[in-house]
């Protein structure tokens, strides 16, 4: 990982062929963990190129990899608020988002994390109490 003063609208970026991750020296600590953990969600599934599929796989890697689902449960049963969650983890808000967009899934009472296929499908199961 390289820290460097990046131009324009960039926060970061995966070089795949050089296997680096660069990240904008500027940024905040809790913006810094979220960029790197993006771009490690792009060298982990191998993207070489930016397209909303990768976009959102690497979202979703970087949200299971940010965001602890005790910790996150404990912290909605006080407040739902997503950038109060955020700041309590340390990360930027829009983490806390796609990690409810991406990594739960609601049934009635219940909360589930990272669902997939197959026996013992969910990692995580919360009850709503």
């Amino acid at each position: 990982m390289h820290g460097t003063d990046m131009t324009g609208d960039k926060l970061g970026r995966y070089v795949p062929e050089l296997r680096r991750i660069y990240f904008d020296l500027q940024l905040p600590i809790a913006d810094r963990r979220t960029v790197i953990a993006h771009e490690l969600g792009h060298h982990h599934y191998g993207h070489d190129c930016s397209t909303p599929a990768n976009e959102r796989q690497a979202d979703a890697y970087a949200a299971t990899l940010l965001v602890d689902p005790e910790w996150y449960a404990e912290l909605e049963a006080i407040n739902h608020d997503a950038e109060w969650i955020a700041e309590e983890m340390n990360v930027a808000p829009y983490v806390i988002i796609d990690y409810r967009r991406l990594c739960l899934q609601r049934i009635g009472d219940a909360t589930y994390t990272r669902p997939r296929m197959g026996v013992g499908q969910w990692l995580h199961r919360a009850l709503a109490g």
